[in-house]
């Protein structure tokens, strides 16, 4: 079992994947830990999957699901942390817009007994969050706005539910991701309150966050993740996540 799991969920990314591919592997490989690291292909129409089998041809552990159906980001989170074999298991963006090396700010958290760690933009989660290269303002008061009503039905006191820079012990991502429902973006909202519901302890690390170019987040999102925070706290209120959700694919 590796240490740590680099998982990326990945759509349509081959414009933007291999300068991030290059970039966790160049930090993976300075590590003393072992590591592995999965891309899940969310049924990707342009040539992601060429890029990825193109950067990993000549390297030792990188693996790949290659799903041909376009599912989600939630589903393709799901999809590979319950794929993954690390003790830790770390969800970062394919536009990498937080560097891999935040992680070095997450080891210490783990290693003192964490079992969920985020990376967070907003400094009113922890002091030194920034977005160095903020969304527009349009961007962010829509993000804004939404959070509040998803700390008001879902998960109070994190500011940040979205940066995609997450990490969950094995045990916390089994269990959470198990059950987690949300096939869009809400799922990081629903995965946070299941880490609670569980009585995972929850910390945050400061991110120095870029708005990287070809985001696949629309304005609609923000209304429709709205919607899916009431649909997650109502699944919390009546037993849904007491349930078995439907099974993700477990290997790659």
């Amino acid at each position: 079992m590796p240490y740590l799991s680099v998982i990326i969920p990945a759509y349509n990314e081959e414009k933007r994947i291999a300068v991030t591919l290059d970039a966790v592997y160049r930090y993976l490989s300075a590590q003393p830990f072992t590591w592995e690291l999965l891309v899940v292909l969310d049924g990707p129409t342009d040539n992601t999957l060429g890029v990825v089998q193109s950067f990993a041809e000549d390297k030792e552990h990188i693996r790949w699901i290659d799903r041909r159906e376009n599912r989600g980001k939630g589903f393709s989170m799901r999809e590979g942390m319950l794929a993954a074999h690390g003790q830790i298991r770390l969800l970062t963006d394919a536009d990498n817009s937080t560097d891999i090396a935040h992680f070095d700010q997450m080891k210490p958290l783990f290693e003192q007994g964490c079992d969920v760690v985020i990376a967070s933009r907003d400094h009113k989660d922890v002091p030194g969050a920034r977005q160095t290269v903020p969304q527009p303002a349009l961007k962010r008061f829509l993000g804004n706005a939404g959070n509040v009503i998803i700390q008001l039905l879902v998960v109070p006191g994190i500011w940040d539910t979205r940066c995609g820079f997450k990490a969950f012990s094995a045990p916390a991502a089994e269990q959470v991701f198990a059950v987690a429902r949300m096939d869009g973006w809400s799922i990081d909202d629903e995965a946070l309150a299941l880490a609670r519901r569980h009585q995972y302890q929850i910390k945050a690390i400061a991110a120095d966050w870029i708005d990287a170019e070809g985001t696949h987040v629309t304005k609609l999102d923000y209304v429709k993740n709205i919607w899916e925070a009431v649909k997650i706290r109502w699944n919390l209120l009546t037993g849904v996540y007491d349930q078995q959700a439907v099974p993700v694919k477990r290997d790659a």
